[in-house]
């Protein structure tokens, strides 16, 4: 085994495989054959290196091949895939090219011109690299009706104009200066085309508007399901699709999807009327470049002095063992789980306009907003969650809950920030002892007042709390979020005319209100509440079925609107928390499926760095290895990085998930494995490459067969990769 072949992989374009070690033909010749890879080009530097390279054909991207490379690495490693037919194999040796490589651009390291991403930014980034397969997370969508004759010219020409003026609709994401990367930088490209998707009419059956509500469900959720890639620009993505046509030409429906790594909800509600205006204005541009715009808001990020918000956080952040789901912990699924545990389900509520008046004018006898008073009733619910079952409401202990809330990022020092564009909404943990002894009208005040300490530092992130707090690593402090819409000052309140519909309607155009579809957080219940056109609060729930089932995600949502209606007849001068949790009596306690403890893929560190920042190194275990198969790659590799690995079996998502606080402190990083876990390895190197980060380098060789040599052709190969990663 000391004479194998060992490989390092360098993903970018094109694709490069190092080959060290003595070159095998007939294993080499097997395994282009066994893999089809495209357009082989080997280069000899000496007897004991050679370059593989792979080019894709022409539209073709790497992408377009999953795995190849890792694949291709798992047969060169293997001696068993030799096929060892003689004389076959030098006929195909021969038909490869012989030439030099071009460089490989996506693995330099320069970096892209760019600013540094935000916190906030990475951890959209590091949630969507490490989802599982399934729905996407962060995509959220607004689409709204269009009665009228529709110009697709002007129409595109519309969006175009309002990408020309918007940089936030020109950027994406980059790896960022540094050996191994600083971690993403965004960068605003000077012209981007906007693509825009038209779906024309189909008869009824068709999958179309005109299928009815299924039909346009199915729309939104195919859209939902397409990945967005942070590495090419726009982060929105547009469709059009025509109803039946009418008597004043056809109407149509219009699906904004877009991405939180770049844009939030009003920032898109803003896009959408900048677009309206062109349009009506016969598609020409709204005006110049937008200021500020998000590079600005990125350097004012950047200049920020984290002190007074890490001294608030120190103070505000939840503690350990707060109560976080208002549901009580069951083990394993239980038979009303719903729909196979899969996805996410959703429920919806309302409170009708007399109601919504009620809640408002109750709320400020207080001196709180009615969206306090929705806080008020989940911090409610998780206290008695968490409360023992044969305790009184009155008899209760207090307890310390925590949940998130969104707010706006738009109250910052930042001269036009109302008005930018970008990724300003940022989820943050509110915390509070809800006392049951203690007067309702306390518990209300001091939500109001933690909701007003937590916005005075709306622009530091949830992961930079979590890491204040010593547990970067851990799962976040929070499991369900409120987003409160705070919906500006509706045009035609006492008469008056929204301007954009005068201007719409010089081209016999009209548009129906935009409806919203939440993007799915990863967490386990998200609720959103907003105002309707009739004055109405509709409460939206997204909830994961892997923790919560569809009949206990609408307990929970029935629970906070009942409150939401009964609080309203309290005298806060009399009532106490203990008479608020009264209104629950009787009614079931919501269920949920229970995280054993460490629940989450943790890295296995098998020898630590020699000093801080010299980066690390995971070993991905193959299929079927033993849990020590890297024991004797610790003792052999002479790499001053951290060696760590997972335990047996680690899919992509499982090394991903465990990568996340590497990742968070862009570290360097480099990948390696045995035989047969090549072609997990890789993926991993995709995605990371693929969502902003610098795609590490992937080394194989050697067998978990536990032999020294084998570990030794392994140490050689992360020691070559090492010395060409600097």
């Amino acid at each position: 085994m000391d004479g194998a072949m060992t490989v390092v992989i360098a993903p970018g374009t094109p694709l490069a495989l190092d080959l060290l070690g003595p070159l095998d033909a007939p294993l080499l010749a097997n395994a282009l054959a066994m893999a089809a890879p495209c357009g082989p080009t080997l280069r000899r530097h000496t007897a004991t290196h050679h370059t593989l390279q792979l080019t894709c054909r022409p539209g073709e991207r790497p992408a377009d091949r999953p795995g190849l490379a890792g694949r291709l690495a798992d047969l060169l490693t293997d001696p068993a895939a030799a096929d060892g037919r003689p004389g076959w194999w030098s006929g195909v040796l021969a038909a490869l090219p012989q030439q030099p490589l071009p460089g490989r651009e996506e693995h330099a390291a320069g970096a892209a011109a760019g600013l540094p991403a935000s916190a906030r930014q990475r951890e959209v980034l590091l949630d969507a690299m490490a989802a599982p397969p399934g729905p996407q997370l962060h995509l959220g969508q607004l689409h709204l009706r269009w009665y009228g004759p529709l110009d697709r010219q002007r129409f595109d020409e519309a969006w175009q104009s309002v990408a020309d003026r918007e940089a936030v609709l020109r950027a994406a994401f980059a790896p960022g200066p540094g050996r191994g990367g600083s971690g993403p930088v965004v960068a605003v490209h000077e012209r981007v085309g906007i693509q825009v998707r038209h779906d024309p009419y189909e008869p009824e059956g068709a999958a179309g508007p005109a299928g009815g509500a299924a039909a346009w469900a199915a729309v939104l959720r195919s859209e939902r399901e397409q990945a967005f890639d942070p590495g090419r620009p726009g982060p929105l993505r547009i469709r059009r699709v025509d109803g039946e046509p009418g008597a004043h030409g056809p109407d149509a429906r219009i699906v904004l999807t877009y991405h939180q790594a770049l844009l939030d909800a009003p920032s898109v509600q803003q896009l959408l009327r900048s677009f309206l205006r062109a349009y009506a204005a016969d598609g020409r541009p709204a005006g110049g470049e937008r200021r500020p715009a998000l590079p600005d808001h990125l350097r004012w990020l950047a200049a920020r002095d984290p002190g007074p918000a890490r001294e608030f956080w120190d103070r505000a952040a939840p503690p350990a063992g707060a109560r976080t789901l208002p549901a009580v912990p069951v083990a394993g699924r239980r038979p009303e789980s719903g729909e196979g545990g899969a996805g996410y389900g959703r429920t919806v509520e309302r409170l009708n306009p007399t109601e919504v008046v009620r809640l408002r004018g109750w709320a400020a006898t207080c001196g709180v907003a009615e969206s306090t008073v929705l806080h008020a009733a989940w911090a409610l619910q998780l206290h008695r969650a968490a409360a023992p079952a044969s305790a009184s409401a009155s008899a209760a202990e207090p307890l310390t809950v925590a949940f998130g809330v969104t707010v706006s990022g738009r109250g910052i020092a930042l001269d036009g920030a109302d008005r930018l564009p970008g990724p300003l909404g940022n989820p943050l943990p509110l915390s509070v002892e809800v006392d049951p002894a203690a007067p309702l009208a306390r518990l209300l005040t001091g939500l109001r007042d933690g909701a007003l300490g937590l916005a005075a530092h709306e622009w530091f992130s949830a992961g930079q709390i979590r890491e204040r707090a010593g547990r970067p690593g851990e799962a976040p402090q929070t499991e369900s979020l409120i987003t409160f819409e705070r919906v500006p000052a509706r045009f035609g309140a006492g008469g008056a005319v929204d301007p954009l519909d005068e201007e719409l309607s010089g081209a016999d155009v009209r548009v129906g209100p935009p409806e919203a579809v939440e993007a799915y957080t990863g967490l386990p219940f998200a609720l959103t509440a907003r105002h309707d056109r009739a004055g109405g609060l509709v409460l939206t729930a997204d909830s994961d079925r892997a923790r919560l089932a569809d009949a206990d995600a609408a307990r929970i949502l029935a629970q906070t609107a009942l409150l939401l209606r009964e609080l309203p007849e309290a005298d806060l001068r009399r009532t106490t928390v203990a008479d608020a949790l009264t209104l629950l009596d009787g009614l079931p306690v919501p269920g949920a499926v229970a995280l054993p403890p460490a629940a989450g893929p943790r890295l296995v560190t098998l020898r630590p760095a020699a000093y801080p920042g010299a980066g690390t190194v995971l070993l991905v275990p193959p299929p079927d290895a033993p849990a020590d198969c890297y024991a004797g790659v610790a003792r052999a590799h002479r790499g001053l990085q951290a060696l760590v690995t997972l335990e047996a079996p680690a899919d992509a998502g499982a090394c991903l998930a465990a990568l996340r606080p590497v990742l968070a402190a862009a570290e360097p990083l480099l990948l390696g494995c045995f035989s047969g876990g090549g072609a997990v390895a890789y993926e991993v190197a995709e995605r990371i490459g693929a969502h902003g980060w610098r795609a590490p380098l992937v080394s194989i060789g050697g067998t978990a067969d536990g032999s020294p040599a084998s570990a030794r052709d392994l140490s050689r190969a992360l020691w070559a990769a090492t010395r060409q990663e600097s």
